[in-house]
């Protein structure tokens, strides 16, 4: 009698008792393989019926979650559900494994430019840097330990093989897809692409079209709570910046979502933004376009309110007591005065901006995750500093676009005679 393997243990225990027991070696006998595909099929097999379901797939693979993309059991399954019945039998099972083990070897093999039969650092960075991903050596050792199991610094064909077993990646290009947008959250910097990213249009876009709205819905905002021209506080500016940014942020939401999705797809799944849209539409439904919006609007209120609040006060505060008889600022000085508004509103709202981040990346599951159950999870598994993963690279990531909007918020108010 085979054992199952451990369904409690971390991904990293998993690999090990993959590499040492189900895959032993290389050069296993196809009995062997036979054998050894039976006892990973028996394991995710939960009710023994003889044919693995998406609902047993998604749980067998929750235990080994670090090793997979989002939604992996869904690409599995349709890759492997060659009689188009919703389900994998042991035959299909065994088919898929073989195939994609084939495809893991090429992928391999292209990154063992030197042949030697191992993977290092300098292999990956270079693959990378192919594919138009720079990452730092850093980086690349922290990809590579989390396929190291041997603590080699390296990696051989069957701790690649096994890493990749039930990742349904099926080229180099997916490869790198799945270390930027998985793996890279553990990498403590993300990867960096080039500038001019395929969907770069799309950010400009969204970026100005919420940039204006927020800063006309602002000074109206200012207006419409100022009473008999006296010169409004705290408190009013906080409230039209909430405001602003909430009406604003309802009215592009859809976008938002979009745009998150095309950052996350995979490579040639989205041609453009009506593409992605039409999809998201038909597989998931209206309700998809607003996943993530009550956490947005929670966010929304500080970060705006507190951003563009701050942002004036300081301002002010300098043309009242330094610049004399003028009234434009200057760019040095409305720069040191966004940086300051943004990382404050920034510090007020980014976890909930986190939490919609994830709820925007879901895709059609048999359950969704709610906000809540997502504060839970992610409290339960990093602790508070969950909430703040990614806080320093986006702060830095977004500084040039709060300086370059905190401008065109000067030249607006000037263009409308509101200075």
């Amino acid at each position: 009698m085979w054992p199952s393997p451990p369904r409690a243990r971390t991904g990293r225990a998993v690999l090990r008792w993959l590499r040492g027991f189900v895959l032993p070696t290389a050069a296993c006998q196809d009995s062997e393989d036979y054998f050894h595909y039976e006892v990973l099929f028996r394991d995710l097999d939960r009710n023994g019926d003889g044919v693995v379901d998406i609902k047993e797939l998604q749980e067998g693979l929750k235990n080994w979650s670090s090793m997979f993309g989002l939604f992996s059991e869904k690409d599995i399954l349709k890759a492997g559900d060659t009689n188009n019945d919703s389900k994998l039998d042991f035959e299909e099972f065994m088919k898929y494994l073989k195939d994609h083990e084939k495809k893991m070897r090429l992928a391999f093999n292209s990154l063992d430019t030197n042949n030697d039969g191992v993977i290092e650092t300098s292999e990956i960075i270079a693959a990378l840097k192919s594919l138009g991903m720079t990452i730092s050596e850093a980086q690349a050792k922290n990809i590579l330990q989390s396929i190291d199991s041997d603590g080699t610094m390296t990696v051989d064909w069957d701790e690649w093989k096994v890493y990749f077993l039930f990742n349904p990646a099926a080229s180099i290009d997916e490869i790198a897809g799945f270390w930027k947008h998985y793996t890279g959250r553990d990498l403590g910097t993300s990867l960096t692409l080039p500038c001019f990213s395929p969907y770069a249009l799309n950010n400009i876009y969204f970026i100005s079209v919420i940039l204006y709205i927020s800063i006309l819905l602002f000074i109206q905002y200012k207006k419409w709570l100022s009473f008999d021209d006296v010169k409004i506080g705290i408190i009013e500016r906080f409230i039209s910046g909430s405001l602003a940014g909430v009406t604003a942020q309802s009215c592009i939401y859809p976008m938002e979502v979009i745009r998150t999705r095309l950052a996350l797809g995979k490579t040639g799944q989205y041609s453009g933004i009506i593409d992605c849209s039409k999809k998201l539409l038909k597989q998931e439904g209206v309700r998809t376009f607003f996943k993530g919006y009550i956490p947005n609007v929670l966010s929304i209120i500080p970060y705006a309110g507190i951003d563009l609040a701050v942002y004036e006060l300081l301002k002010n505060y300098w043309l009242e007591h330094f610049s004399g008889n003028s009234v434009d600022p200057g760019v040095i000085i409305v720069m040191g005065c966004s940086t300051l508004a943004h990382t404050s509103g920034q510090l007020a709202s980014f976890p909930l901006g986190l939490i919609r981040t994830r709820l925007q990346a879901q895709a059609l599951e048999q359950k969704e995750t709610t906000m809540i159950h997502l504060i839970q999870d992610i409290y339960n598994k990093e602790g508070k500093k969950g909430f703040f993963r990614g806080f320093t690279p986006n702060i830095i990531k977004v500084l040039p676009a709060v300086v370059i909007s905190s401008i065109t918020y000067e030249k607006v108010k000037r263009y409308f005679g509101l200075i």
